[in-house]
């Protein structure tokens, strides 16, 4: 029982502070006095950070890039790996941390995440020379670490649905799928001539170059930037998929087509360029162009729907071409971070041309994907998997 009680004294001990008043009468040694330390350094008063466990402590890191990187080994030494995140993203905010990463000393003192990625692209225009590769080799290892996660769920997914959506009971002899006609027969088994009498057929039909085409949207403004990321890599992910022709736009107040840049999505994502306005009208504008075949085409606007720009002709453009028979979907953030702040109203008029607005995690997004491709309704989807939609959604609530 005592041992428990220390336990808890010490996690006090080590919100609080050590300030005289804390009351827990701790003193830590090994370990817990190391991240003792660190939190103090961190947390220490400046920054601008009002909350009780600052307002305990008082100092901080100072502007030594030596000092900060030794800091950064520490605390990736004393906590975990999503807590050293979370510390991270609390000394970009607080500290002098986004200009030290012009250093590649300190970007290779960094655990590399989407927010170290997303804040990189963000100083892309003001790197260095010396630091360029280095930013460009911590890009890297965050995507392929986001593509062994996600890349062949999404493949499977996508081509899961696609083989289903141009299946068909009347196929030619060679377009007959073996494996499934096997299976959708085995109650035909006749064990006297050991064999299976083919009362159905399943087939693939005739394939065409391009069974949809994908247009991923992405609004490239600040408070955007882990979807931003998010989208690069999968754009670059499906575009690996011979069935289907993908297609990546971002936007400001002006419109960019990285399509060119998806075989290498390092390239991609430092082909953004993350803040700046919301012109989501002429985003929309230059999608409606690339449209050949509405009936075939996804349109997924990963937007948190401030429009910047002319909101009525973006709402008329909206629902032209969801009447056209384009399959619309608007994404209010593709990240891990929770719910996003968004416009309702936008969202709620989009909602009512039939454009399902709400956010989706990563690792659901290629199920949202095929669910898209198989024609599935999207608002059953999202209850499906407990997202609440902008049809169900409160004005402040998520």
């Amino acid at each position: 029982m005592a041992q428990v009680t220390d336990e808890r004294l010490k996690r006090w001990r080590l919100i609080l502070g050590g300030q005289p008043a804390d009351g827990t009468g701790m003193s830590l040694t090994g370990d817990a006095a190391g991240m003792d330390a660190a939190l103090e350094a961190l947390y220490r008063g400046g920054g601008g950070d009002d909350t009780a466990s600052s307002k305990s402590r008082g100092g901080g890191l100072g502007n030594s890039a030596p000092t900060v990187a030794r800091w950064l080994g520490d605390i990736r030494k004393y906590f975990p790996s999503s807590v050293v995140r979370v510390m991270q993203q609390d000394a970009l905010e607080r500290l002098n941390l986004r200009q030290m990463l012009l250093e590649p000393e300190m970007l290779e003192a960094v655990e590399p995440d989407v927010h170290l990625v997303a804040n990189l692209l963000a100083l892309n225009s003001v790197l260095p020379a010396r630091t360029r590769d280095t930013a460009r080799q911590v890009v890297r290892k965050v995507v392929e670490e986001i593509e062994r996660k996600l890349a062949n769920q999404i493949r499977q997914a996508i081509q899961g649905s696609l083989n289903r959506a141009v299946r068909n009971r009347r196929p030619h002899h060679n377009e007959i799928d073996w494996h499934r006609t096997i299976q959708a027969n085995l109650k035909n088994y006749q064990p006297d001539y050991h064999s299976i009498i083919p009362e159905t057929l399943v087939g693939y039909g005739h394939k065409r170059a391009a069974l949809r085409d994908i247009i991923l949207c992405v609004d490239q403004s600040g408070s955007m930037a882990s979807s931003v990321v998010y989208a690069g890599i999968f754009g670059a992910v499906m575009a690996s998929l011979p069935s289907i022709r993908t297609r990546v736009v971002v936007f400001d107040t002006a419109v960019v087509d990285l399509t060119d840049d998806l075989t290498d999505p390092v390239e991609l994502l430092f082909g953004t360029q993350l803040g700046g306005g919301t012109d989501i009208n002429r985003a929309l504008a230059y999608c409606e162009g690339l449209v050949q075949r509405p009936q075939d085409t996804i349109l997924i606007l990963i937007s948190d729907l401030y429009e910047g720009g002319n909101r009525t002709e973006m709402l008329k453009r909206a629902a032209t071409l969801a009447g056209s028979g384009v399959k619309m979907v608007a994404l209010l953030a593709l990240s891990d971070d929770g719910a996003p702040g968004y416009d309702h109203t936008t969202a709620a008029a989009l909602a009512e041309f039939g454009v399902p607005a709400f956010a989706c995690t990563p690792d659901l997004f290629p199920d949202l994907m095929a669910a898209a491709i198989g024609q599935q309704d999207l608002n059953l989807w999202a209850a499906s998997n407990d997202i609440k939609t902008a049809a169900t959604m409160g004005e402040n609530s998520f």
